[in-house]
């Protein structure tokens, strides 16, 4: 009973400030009404979902962040962690420095500065004239596929140091007289790369690409900063999470349906991390 009491005020706590909210949106997701006239309506807002053009929208650009977005950035931070785990490398502590920083940047910095470099006339597009790669400004913000650009490689590079630490702190574990042999052996760089380090890394990539796919799936701090919460332009960078934040605190309040798009990226997390986490087990028993 001590032990009870002891913990009691933890799962309190708990309970009422995690567990419940999640009992209660779900509960919300089977409401229907504007504001706080809402209404039991069975699986109406899941019918809505199927015809909301704005959602399935909002659902095909979030998979597009996710599949481009989360493979550059596993594949650079991994890079990027083998060559500076290299202890023939000068400044290192530097270059881990310099790729970790970003993660630690003020959002509303960093987007107020890629704004600025992607402006008509900013830094990118005077730089590509220069070089005569373009003859006339790209309009990164106001074309669809431009901005997609934009927000992917400002994600990549604000998340590629973090994932690159946890690549970093495996690779520091893993025994070096293992690539000694391999070396002695005369295995080239990219056999012992390819054989040696990815194995060895394959819990970390999984746990890396499950984290990468939640945060992407929920993506909503960069869109929302770039297009001023409006997803532009024409909707072609509005995100799940900003489709969420428009319906509830933007548009005529409909919190029921809101929440019925909430549980949509929940169920995606747990789809495409079960199937992560399948095809780990079936390349371990391959």
């Amino acid at each position: 009973m001590a032990g009870w009491g002891f913990i009691a005020p933890a799962l309190i706590l708990l309970g009422l400030f995690m567990i419940y909210p999640i009992i209660w949106s779900l509960w919300m997701s089977f409401q229907v009404g504007k504001g706080m006239n809402l209404s039991f309506g069975g699986l109406a807002n899941i019918e809505r979902l199927t015809k909301d053009p704005v959602f399935l929208r909002a659902l095909g650009n979030t998979f597009t962040f996710f599949i481009v977005q989360v493979p550059i950035m596993i594949v650079l931070a991994l890079l990027f962690a083998v060559a500076l785990n290299d202890s023939t490398l000068r400044f290192r502590g530097l270059f881990r420095t310099a790729i970790f920083l970003p993660c630690v940047t003020s959002l509303i910095a960093y987007s107020t500065v890629f704004k600025s470099m992607f402006a008509g006339d900013g830094v990118v597009n005077q730089t590509l004239m220069a070089l005569h790669l373009i003859n006339t400004p790209i309009s990164w913000f106001g074309d669809p596929f431009w901005a997609k650009v934009v927000i992917i490689l400002a994600i990549t590079w604000r998340w590629t140091g973090y994932n690159m630490i946890f690549y970093l702190a495996a690779l520091q574990n893993i025994d070096r007289s293992i690539y000694e042999a391999a070396r002695i052996d005369g295995v080239p760089a990219w056999a012992r790369f390819r054989y040696l380090t990815i194995p060895m890394l394959k819990p970390v990539i999984l746990f890396t690409t499950v984290i990468s796919t939640i945060g992407t799936l929920q993506l909503f701090d960069e869109v929302y900063n770039f297009t001023a919460g409006s997803g532009g332009p024409s909707d072609s960078t509005v995100t799940l999470s900003l489709y969420i934040y428009n319906l509830t605190f933007k548009f005529m309040p409909s919190f029921g349906y809101s929440a019925t798009v909430s549980w949509v990226i929940v169920v995606l997390v747990g789809i495409l991390s079960l199937i992560q986490f399948l095809v780990a087990r079936d390349r371990r028993s391959a």
